[in-house]
């Protein structure tokens, strides 16, 4: 098994890593052949992150758990880009289910796992904690904190195991794998305290996904990198039950005077998605139109 990145003094072991051979910049950012789950995937910014990434070439398992539409949307994403996408239902709260649909999917794909992307994730609707419905907390909890635990915890073992056998499930020699690529999605709210609506549970539980991820950084430089994005606010349905007065008030404070677009959003995963940011790991990119910048 892949050892430690520290030695018994508690510094890093030199050459964790190495660095990927390509022949051009745009070489980099290619996903032809890899694999990539995207959870979330049905709608909003997983969907669009699913769309950028295949059409870098990847083959796309869109996980989904109650949004029905989400295997259409795979037949779509297959079609339009020429590459192999299925969906796959989950609670991904239920950590046997999350671990079995991962190795479900890696065995429909080649065998293979190359990237990650961890975006499932529901929002804090009840106002002030001190009223706060209990199984509502959990439920923003355990969807955005502890569900991504338990994606990074499956995709690791699938990528230690690569790196160190250099094959896939069926035995076969990996082509064009170097590491693997865990991205979660993270929010402007776990650097900053939103308002005027409150979401103490949802800020929390972002804060840790960031914190997670960073740690997962320092312990997975043999098999893989990790990273998050911390998009700000994002015209999708995740935020219809905002009235639009608040939509109005973000805007205010934003610079750049508007909410982003998933689209604009896909750059970023698919920078730290590809061998492009072969060198970035434990980082965090803002995307938010400068509204954490005053």
């Amino acid at each position: 098994m892949a050892g430690s990145p520290l030695d018994q003094n508690a510094v890093f072991v030199h050459d964790n890593s190495v660095p990927p051979v390509h022949n051009s910049l745009f070489s980099l950012f290619s996903l032809k052949g890899k694999t990539a789950i995207v959870t979330g995937g049905g709608a909003g910014i997983g969907l669009a992150v699913a769309q950028g990434l295949a059409e870098a070439g990847a083959n796309i398992a869109l996980f989904y758990n109650t949004n029905e539409k989400a295997p259409e949307r795979a037949a779509e994403i297959e079609k339009q880009y020429g590459v192999k996408a299925k969906a796959y239902q989950a609670d991904l709260r239920d950590q046997k289910k999350a671990e079995a649909t991962i190795n479900e999917a890696v065995k429909d794909f080649n065998g293979r796992l190359d990237v990650f992307i961890a975006n499932a994730g529901i929002p804090w609707t009840q106002g002030a904690t001190v009223d706060g419905p209990i199984q509502h907390y959990l439920d923003v909890v355990q969807t955005d904190l502890d569900a991504t635990w338990y994606c990074a915890r499956a995709a690791a073992a699938h990528w230690r195991r690569q790196k160190e056998e250099g094959t896939d499930l069926n035995g076969n020699k990996l082509e064009n794998f170097t590491y693997g690529s865990f991205v979660a999605t993270a929010s402007m709210s776990g650097h900053i305290v939103n308002i005027p609506q409150l979401q103490a549970p949802y800020n929390a539980a972002k804060a840790g996904v960031r914190h997670l991820v960073k740690s997962l950084s320092v312990e997975w430089p043999k098999f893989a990198r990790a990273n998050t994005i911390s998009p700000g606010y994002i015209a999708t349905e995740i935020s219809n039950f905002i009235p639009k007065e608040t939509h109005d008030l973000w805007k205010s404070k934003i610079p750049m005077g508007r909410e982003g677009m998933p689209e604009e959003l896909k750059g970023a995963f698919l920078y730290l998605a590809s061998d492009a940011s072969s060198y970035t790991t434990g980082t965090d990119i803002i995307v938010d139109g400068g509204y954490c910048a005053p």
